[in-house]
């Protein structure tokens, strides 16, 4: 048994690195997913090396049209997650990524897949996983416990990698002995055992949101850009993120040119190559939680940063295949200690009103990097040579390892998004109906003179959570006539926006906010509240 730890490296209860494999249905799809994960890499192999007579550019390109989908649909695949029901949406984008790749292997046994329709066809499965992203993530806290979601984050790394250890190497020797098209037929096979164990999984229906309540699609796009951009944990998530994955990307995007151009391999060469680096994942997934617990998410974000510039460093100067696979297994332990924190960080810090949208903003954020900078990548190889494109991608990463000590993630201990429905509900004369509004929500407080400077600071996490809850705009205004005397005033575009901040989007982390201000205000006396509505167009006005 090993300790747990927070997302910044704090120590839990004990917990083994393989707990949520207890949980039936996790168990079930982390299985199913692995299947599904080794076609894909099957798949990958199989078009990479179609395309490698035609440049390094289109070679490089395969990763821009599987993750520029992402870039593109993240949001709009986050709120649908937010909004409908998530099993369901899984189950449509697998049977679409099924039908995608049947279609891809049909073309390639009939030897009419050129560079243009794969590279088309690759685009439409990204889209497939663009949609199934955001939802994905956010069933987890549904699988497993919240203190096991670290732990989840890492054995879906594993996942992946596991199957980027069997999946190339087998994709390599089908398309030597029979051909690219065997791979697409995998790939296309290995979507129904994630249909199947979605629709067995018993999961217990989500309550209906009363209609009053309902976001427009527009409206939720809106307030999970606001949701992020006030949250200072997430953002800092996001930032790490950004700085990481352009360099990382690199050994992916390139790697196929180390095998061909410089190590002189063939497909089944590659596919070895690929397998180094998840056999490394793999057995990071032993050593992650020491790793964590002796240097903490930033320590370990640091280390990974480093040890895949020092990779990026020898795939550029060495040309010995048995000394390149060697070092690809430390880069295998990298990426799964970095990318598992990160995962992690972003799902707890997410409620769950917002967390699938707010998720899909850090696999935007992912899959982007990766998407915009893989041509860049091939574009480089072509004007610098293969080893100048590598080495420049190991100094980003050296500069991203540098930043962590300037902007590290945030300590997660103030941070539980465990739903509070504390607000009293407003006394009006008249109900207001649901697009009503905006509601000009105005709260007096009074503060002894020696506590002034402590509650406007305090009002300031009270800010941020106005915003993130559904806050257009915000202020606090200290009366002129009167020291002492604060007035927080707060523009919410509408009734059932208002609505929504009392009832479903209000976090434990928010009260805490609200009761570390109210504790400075005057003995006896309590906060006065208006909700105020347009005076041409809204309900009577009343004071609570």
């Amino acid at each position: 048994m090993t300790a747990t730890t927070s997302p910044e490296g704090g120590t839990a209860r004990p917990e083994s690195a393989w707990a949520p494999m207890a949980a039936p249905v996790f168990r079930a799809l982390w299985i199913a997913q692995f299947v599904s994960n080794v076609g894909t890499w099957m798949q990958t192999v199989g078009a990479q090396w179609l395309l490698l007579g035609h440049g390094a550019t289109l070679v490089t390109l395969v990763q821009t049209a599987s993750s520029l989908p992402v870039v593109l649909l993240a949001l709009p695949s986050g709120v649908l997650a937010d909004r409908f029901d998530r099993r369901r949406l899984l189950v449509v984008a697998q049977f679409a990524m099924c039908a995608v790749a049947t279609v891809l292997a049909v073309l390639a046994f009939a030897d009419a897949l050129g560079p243009g329709p794969l590279l088309a066809l690759t685009f439409l499965l990204g889209c497939g996983t663009a949609l199934m992203g955001p939802a994905w993530q956010a069933i987890q806290p549904e699988l497993v416990p919240r203190e096991q979601l670290g732990e989840a984050s890492a054995l879906g790394a594993v996942n992946m990698n596991l199957a980027r250890a069997i999946g190339p190497a087998v994709g390599g020797v089908l398309v030597a002995a029979a051909g690219a098209g065997w791979t697409f037929a995998f790939n296309a096979v290995s979507f129904l055992g994630i249909v199947l164990v979605l629709l067995l999984w018993k999961r217990p229906p989500a309550p209906p949101v009363p209609a009053d309540r309902r976001e427009s699609f527009v409206t939720a796009l809106y307030a999970a850009r606001r949701y992020v951009w006030n949250a200072p944990g997430v953002r800092r998530v996001l930032l790490r993120t950004a700085l990481f994955i352009p360099g990382a990307a690199a050994v992916w995007s390139l790697l196929p040119l180390v095998a061909g151009d410089s190590l002189h391999l063939g497909s089944g060469g590659y596919g070895l190559l690929l397998a180094a680096v998840g056999i490394g994942a793999v057995s990071g997934a032993f050593l992650l939680p020491r790793v964590r617990r002796t240097l903490g998410a930033n320590g370990t974000m640091t280390a990974g940063a480093l040890v895949f510039a020092a990779v990026l460093a020898v795939l550029a100067t060495v040309h010995l295949t048995w000394v390149v696979a060697l070092v690809l297994l430390p880069a295998g332990l990298a990426w799964i200690g970095v990318l598992s924190t990160l995962s992690a960080a972003t799902q707890t810090r997410m409620p769950g009103w917002v967390r699938a949208r707010g998720l899909a903003v850090y696999l935007l954020v992912f899959q982007g990097g990766q998407a915009l900078t893989a041509p860049l990548w091939g574009a480089l190889a072509q004007w610098l040579g293969l080893s100048g494109a590598l080495l420049i991608a190991g100094a980003l990463l050296l500069l991203a390892a540098a930043t962590v000590r300037v902007w590290p993630l945030y300590d997660a201990a103030r941070i539980d998004p465990t739903p509070s429905d504390h607000w009293p509900a407003p006394p009006l004369v008249h109900e207001p109906g649901p697009a009503d509004g905006p509601v000009l929500v105005s709260v007096v407080y009074r503060v002894a003179a020696g506590d002034r400077s402590a509650f406007i600071d305090a009002m300031r996490d009270v800010a941020r959570s106005r915003r993130r809850t559904g806050a257009l705009t915000w202020g606090l205004y200290e009366d002129g006539a009167t020291p002492g005397r604060f007035v927080e005033n707060y523009l919410v575009a509408s009734w059932a926006e208002h609505l929504a901040q009392h009832h479903s989007r209000q976090t434990t982390t928010d009260r805490r906010f609200e009761d570390t201000a109210r504790a400075l205000l005057l003995p006896g006396t309590e906060p006065e509240i208006t909700h105020a509505f347009d005076a041409t167009t809204g309900p009577r006005v009343h004071t609570g």
